[in-house]
């Protein structure tokens, strides 16, 4: 692919990249983006053509309009239409390819721009990202058990581990609305900035990632995610595995040769 391109799926997500940065925008503002069947098909295929692409150093997800994600279209998925309700005989419901899960795999490092509020399956969606921005004024919206169900796509996995036990239970249990600045406080955002410099800032902290060694970037994520699950001892063998073959690299050779000539790298991925 080259270093820009742009596309469109239909019009419920768009799909940009340049400068090594793809960027996915949820595009149902009129229904203040939320999820329908054609959009959580298109969302994952987005995700992982991102993820697939060498010129992809860093995704950032975001949504158009005044909400990031409400959550799932309840209107769709009264009639059936979002793909998750299985067969009446299936005893495994299949969620390999649903975008939270796809998000949690995926070796690019994504920002998660919230230009509006996000609730629900938007909420857990964000969440998935490795980081979040969000604009001053959103909130994220903990109320599941307020309409009768759990965090089902990530949420009671990702909430204790981004901020412990004791407040994840009580935003769970409570159902509560956090504001933006509440939002940071907790750790569920790294800041909050005026809704019109939301988009310069989550480009500005991915290209601050682009500009590193991709195959380094992506290695840390994934020695990240082992090691949410990993021992101590296990988890640095790991490391080290990991980190033999990167020594091996093309930009390893010029990252040292930068470092040498006092000058910024020019890495290729390679």
């Amino acid at each position: 692919m080259p270093a820009d391109s742009a596309a469109v799926l239909d019009d419920e997500v768009l799909y940009d990249v340049s400068e090594h940065i793809a960027t996915i925008t949820l595009n149902r503002p009129d229904r203040m983006n939320t999820i329908s069947g054609t959009m959580l098909a298109q969302l994952t295929e987005l995700l992982l053509k991102a993820d697939r692409d060498p010129d992809v150093r860093a995704i950032i997800l975001t949504g158009k309009g005044r909400a990031f994600c409400a959550g799932l279209d309840l209107r769709g998925a009264s009639q059936g239409k979002l793909g998750l309700e299985g067969s009446s005989t299936s005893t495994n419901l299949d969620l390999r390819a649903t975008p939270p899960t796809v998000l949690f795999n995926l070796d690019t490092p994504t920002i998660c721009a919230l230009n509006g509020s996000a609730a629900g399956y938007g909420l857990d969606t964000a969440l998935g990202c490795d980081m979040r921005l969000i604009a001053e004024g959103a909130k994220l919206a903990v109320a599941f058990t307020k309409r009768a169900i759990v965090p089902e796509s990530g949420g009671t996995w990702l909430l204790p581990r981004l901020v412990g036990w004791s407040m994840a239970a009580e935003l769970i249990f409570t159902g509560r609305t956090l504001s933006s600045d509440e939002a940071v406080s907790l750790g569920l955002a790294s800041r909050a900035v005026p809704e019109g410099d939301l988009q310069a800032e989550a480009r500005k902290l991915a290209a601050e990632i682009a500009a590193n060694a991709p195959l380094a970037v992506q290695a840390a994520k994934r020695m990240m995610r082992m090691g949410l699950s990993e021992g101590f001892n296990e988890h640095v063998h790991h490391v080290f595995l990991q980190l033999m073959p990167l020594i091996r690299t093309e930009d390893f050779g010029e990252a040292v040769k930068a470092f040498q000539e006092k000058r910024a790298p020019d890495f290729k991925g390679r």
